[in-house]
């Protein structure tokens, strides 16, 4: 397991996090973000930049890279809001470094109607590109959605933590690789994603699993993690992934919650899709933390562990995973699925990470404006991994 020791903050502790890690030394850091209608990513970077600026800490050279998208249908209040948001990143920014901006685009070089699995291997491709010879990186997810921050992830620590003789070494050079996420799980239930795409997102890298001929006559074991408001995209994601009947599977809800009856209601809400459609049984559901992507992470890790030994018998296994929940556990989604990425084509076994990306997204101005989240920070690779 390779994140058995980890470095996870929450609250004040993320600032003593930050003094002890910027501590005596300049600092060169690419901060990551989504050009989005989500103002909770404002109070990550003003509380990040403020800590730098009253701790005294030096700046060797910082560049904040905003992530946009134009592939979403927004009204015109949010559409606003994710124009004035940028202008108040840029703004906070200006002092301390250059900003520069990419987009997941539907069309790149005159090129009409990309896949949006194309659209985003190829913004990945934009954003690795500019990690060279910084001795920090940051990802903040507060206003990325799904497919973005998981492909950038995963994508991220494999550039960092690449297989060496099949083992991986969280040291990256000393590059400190955290990932930031103003956490409302209440928020993040009450955003609705709507009219699903019918070409379902694969992450890269996640792919061969869902495409890959020899793969195909292997079981396949799907754990969707349940989030609200999310049966269309459960729903297209059945029917265009091609989930086959005799497919097993693992329907993963947050447990423990803030709400304790968070899962009883999804259970309910998922009903007619997984339960009544699917034919899954109610013994198959699996939990994962809510609040702790940690935990989620070594609960799906071990789950898919399970699965592949145990089917091994069968010649393989097909492992494929769906995040529809809050940011934290799909955050420990990800992390289970880079941990358990085939470091060869030999491997008796593929995961893939498939996705109905929404067209349109609905969310309540009031609901954005009067959420209070928890900046919780999640430190995955650098000093503190030196064995």
């Amino acid at each position: 397991m390779l994140w058995k020791h980890y470095v996870y903050r929450r609250g004040d502790a993320v600032h003593d996090l930050w003094d002890g890690l910027f501590h005596n030394r300049p600092i060169n850091f690419l901060y990551i973000a989504g050009r989005g209608f989500d103002i909770r990513v404002k109070a990550v970077l003003s509380q990040f930049l403020d800590n730098i600026r009253l701790s005294g800490h030096t700046i060797e050279k910082a560049e904040l890279l905003l992530v946009g998208f134009d592939r979403y249908e927004l009204s015109e209040d949010l559409a606003e809001l994710t124009e004035s948001n940028a202008k108040d990143l840029e703004s906070l920014f200006q002092e301390v470094g250059e900003v520069t901006n990419v987009t997941i685009s539907e069309s790149s070089d005159g090129e009409d109607d990309l896949s949006a699995s194309t659209a985003l291997r190829i913004t990945i491709r934009e954003v690795l590109a500019k990690i060279t010879d910084q001795t920090d990186i940051i990802l903040d997810v507060s206003s990325l959605p799904r497919v973005a921050y998981i492909g950038l992830l995963t994508s991220i620590l494999s550039k960092l933590v690449p297989n060496n003789n099949g083992g991986r070494d969280l040291y990256a050079n000393g590059v400190n690789f955290q990932v930031l996420v103003a956490e409302d799980s209440n928020l993040d239930s009450q955003i609705k994603s709507e009219d699903p795409d019918n070409d379902l997102v694969l992450i890269p890298g996640f792919s061969s699993a869902m495409h890959a001929e020899s793969f195909q006559d292997w079981p396949l074991v799907w754990f969707p993690i349940l989030g609200e408001n999310r049966v269309k995209q459960f729903e297209k994601i059945a029917i265009s992934a091609g989930i086959p009947d005799t497919a097993e599977i693992c329907p993963i809800v947050p447990h423990p919650s803030a709400d304790p009856r968070r899962s009883d209601r999804l259970i309910v809400e998922y009903k007619l899709a997984l339960f009544d459609a699917l034919k899954t049984p109610t013994s198959n559901i699996l939990h994962a933390h809510e609040s702790h992507p940690f935990e989620a992470y070594r609960q799906l890790l071990e789950a898919m562990e399970r699965y592949r030994d145990s089917l091994m018998i069968l010649g393989g296994c097909r492992l494929v995973v769906t995040p529809l929940a809050s940011k934290l556990i799909s955050i420990g989604a990800g992390l289970a699925c880079f941990e358990m990425q085939p470091s060869n084509q030999d491997e008796n076994y593929g995961v893939a990470i498939p996705y109905a990306e929404p067209r349109r997204y609905v969310a309540s101005l009031q609901n954005l404006k009067d959420s209070d989240p928890e900046l919780t920070s999640l430190l995955l690779t650098g000093e503190a991994y030196m064995s």
